[in-house]
């Protein structure tokens, strides 16, 4: 029997070692381990929220893909849908700790991973027939050709069910054979959601438009339901296919410790407040908020909050 479920997302989950020291990661001696993945700290942040969500992915049947896998039970995560392949290994990451809120250097080991062989074997019907929303990101789209074919399969099926689908863009160019090939094929996704979430530098490549009225229309004329773009210091912008639109001012923080994740962040707030019934504006106000607090923790989803903390 699949369980009711609220959200489903595929994706990529990786060991990740976080240094303990600043500077060259050359240097560095000790490690922090973690979970990394765009899909999985989605995820994570709507479990801790109280939604019913499950992960899709593939694991390697190594030490890292057990991590993986006690890391979804620890949140509750349902990893049903999750296949422990034996063939091919769990990739990792190894990740700077980061001053004064620049970005950290992030090094990625995954090529051949166990994830990048996910693949239209990986749809199971009834599970994910029984999920109201599909969450999709770019980073599993670039991943394989095979991965791809998986997340526009599902789409398909999910937009034909009458489900809702959110789509955050989450550009990897090293990840893609050509910059052309990945603004055709991700905005074929996009095309095939309700909610698209690009960053203004993300909407820039992806539309050819550099201001955000003109990228949010872009997808608003293909049928997408609401653009929100996210603006960086500025905070965020809306625009709806019923006409709402706006910006909403971001959240100071005062030390930013680790960036990474905060957009993650910013999208478990607008998918969690959409799917409770909140305005589009409610929805962009609480992703400010709690990308707000994804960077001010180390880690890509130790920032993210629980219910009481959110109403907090």
């Amino acid at each position: 029997m699949n369980p009711s479920l609220d959200v489903i997302t595929i994706g990529e989950a990786m060991a990740m070692f976080v240094a303990r020291e600043t500077g060259d990661l050359s240097h560095a001696e000790h490690f922090i381990k973690r979970v990394a993945g765009a899909e999985l700290n989605v995820a994570t942040g709507l479990a801790r929220l109280g939604f019913n969500v499950s992960w899709v992915s593939r694991v390697g049947d190594d030490s890292f893909g057990q991590f993986v896998l006690n890391s979804l039970r620890k949140e509750g995560i349902i990893s049903s849908a999750v296949t422990l392949d034996g063939r091919y290994a769990t990739g990792f990451q190894v990740k700077s700790k980061a001053e004064n809120g620049t970005d950290p250097i992030v090094e990625y080991f995954r090529k051949n991973s166990a994830a990048s062989h996910l693949s239209l074997e990986d749809y199971q019907p009834l599970h994910f027939s029984s999920a109201r929303h599909l969450h999709l990101s770019g980073v599993a789209a670039a991943l394989s050709a095979s991965s791809y074919a998986l997340l526009d399969y599902a789409a398909g099926a999910m937009k034909a069910q009458g489900k809702t689908i959110s789509f955050d863009p989450n550009l990897r160019p090293v990840l893609w054979p050509s910059e052309a090939e990945m603004v055709e094929k991700l905005n074929h996704l996009a095309f095939q959601a309700d909610w698209v979430l690009p960053g203004l530098k993300e909407g820039i490549i992806l539309t050819g438009h550099t201001d955000p009225h003109a990228i949010a229309d872009f997808y608003l004329n293909q049928g997408v339901k609401a653009v929100v773009i996210k603006t960086g210091a500025d905070g965020a912008w809306f625009k709806s296919a019923d006409g709402a639109q706006g910006c909403v001012p971001p959240v100071r923080v005062e030390n930013v410790v680790d960036t990474v994740g905060a957009g993650d962040g910013f999208a478990v707030g607008v998918i969690s407040a959409l799917l409770e019934g909140k305005t589009l504006e409610q929805a962009v106000t609480r992703g400010n908020k709690i990308g707000a607090l994804a960077i001010q923790v180390q880690g890509d989803s130790e920032g993210l909050p629980t219910r009481a903390q959110l109403n907090q």
